[in-house]
């Protein structure tokens, strides 16, 4: 049973091997991650030698085959790690971006060279990975991006820039999404694996300044002549880019899912323990009926919200996860969350506005899960097309 939300154990987590995988996370982001995490929000990003630990823990790369350096596991590993970050407080460390949406992309369309040569070393944690889809001028519309790789005999030169990258300061393997043929709109864009390390050309803009999320590097990419080797193309051939994305995009989107999920279950614990013990008029905030009420909403919203993610991950598991479902996923939680957070951040009076309480940092943390991955009003459209 969660110790907030009185649910059964959903099926995908009734392996003990995922209960004892779950109970090594925990520890290890408590004692080793969780001490750090103001330090981290301050200076804006998550140490490099902290992906080298989680390495050497085994938590890079759990869902990827044992022959390319993973663990050989599969989403549930991926879908612990990532509640269990939310479920500490420790957003800002985009080892759930790196594990299971960028490597992914490796995984199912990369070719054996390719998955040899670069899996293993993001299971050590020696590349970390970002994707670069969003550009200044582009957002949810990525068949608009402008960013292009032409083709120049046995290399690509690539020209552009983007913009709102997670792992931005830290990546040194960037999957970037580009136009090979400008011509074709949505079939001319491919995706290109660019080593940053290995190239000339490749800058990295600022550390985005953001209202939420303080620790994770959120930078401006830009590339200006980068050439990249023939082989850098994602997939057999060019223009596969956009289809590759639209396959990606559901797990992707359910992911938001699962932390909006993680940070609810957080919010109403840190909540319910502030309430018993802040005392007001003669008791505690808990003693009132106003409390009591709109604790049992956000109860019920939330115990609403888990069966129904916990039914995501099922279909996810089996293959069966659509991308319209996945966008509720995505957007229903993601609004959900945000709406449960600002009920708990007033039950805590003037002090759920101070930063140094979890509740007034997930309220800043929360906000832009209704905007990345899609916007939610996206997520609409997509699901309106199966009405």
């Amino acid at each position: 049973m969660s110790d907030v939300l009185d649910i059964p154990k959903a099926k995908w987590r009734e392996d003990e091997e995922i209960q004892i995988f779950n109970d090594a996370v925990a520890s290890f982001f408590d004692k080793e991650l969780k001490p750090h995490v103001e330090g981290w929000r301050e200076a804006g990003m998550v140490p490099r030698d902290v992906w080298t630990k989680a390495g050497e823990m085994g938590l890079l790369l759990p869902s990827a085959p044992e022959e390319y350096g993973g663990a050989g596991g599969d989403f549930r590993h991926d879908a612990v790690i990532i509640e269990q970050l939310e479920l500490q407080g420790i957003a800002g460390f985009g080892i759930g971006l790196h594990n299971a949406i960028v490597a992914p992309y490796i995984i199912h369309y990369g070719s054996e060279d390719q998955k040899k040569r670069l899996l293993p070393k993001l299971a050590t944690g020696e590349l970390v990975c970002a994707i670069a889809m969003t550009e200044p001028g582009t957002g949810s519309d990525l068949q608009n991006i402008k960013t292009t790789a032409i083709k120049e005999g046995n290399q690509y030169v690539i020209n552009g820039s983007k913009t709102f990258i997670t792992n931005g300061q830290t990546a040194n393997l960037v999957l970037v999404c580009a136009k090979t043929d400008p011509s074709k709109g949505a079939k001319g864009i491919s995706i290109m694996m660019v080593e940053t390390d290995e190239v000339e050309g490749f800058e990295r803009g600022r550390n985005l300044k953001k209202i939420g999320q303080p620790a994770a590097d959120t930078s401006e990419l830009f590339f200006n002549d980068v050439k990249v080797p023939a082989s850098a193309l994602l997939g057999p051939e060019e223009g596969q880019g956009f289809i590759q994305l639209m396959q990606q995009l559901p797990q992707e989107r359910h992911i938001i899912g699962i932390q909006g999920i993680g940070m609810i279950e957080r919010a109403l614990k840190e909540t319910i323990a502030y309430v018993k013990q802040r005392k007001a008029f003669g008791g505690t905030i808990m003693d009132f009926q106003n409390t009591q009420f709109k604790l049992a909403e956000c109860k019920t919203e939330a115990t609403v919200a888990k069966v129904f993610v916990e039914h995501c991950t099922e279909l996810l598991l089996k293959g069966e996860l659509d991308a319209a479902t996945a966008s509720m996923s995505k957007y229903w939680i993601s609004d959900l969350q945000c709406k449960i957070i600002d009920e708990c951040l007033q039950l805590h009076g003037g002090w759920g506005y101070m930063d140094e309480y979890p509740i007034g940092q997930m309220y800043q943390d929360a906000r832009v899960q209704r905007i990345y991955g899609g916007a939610n009003e996206v997520m609409k459209m997509l699901i309106a097309r199966t009405l």
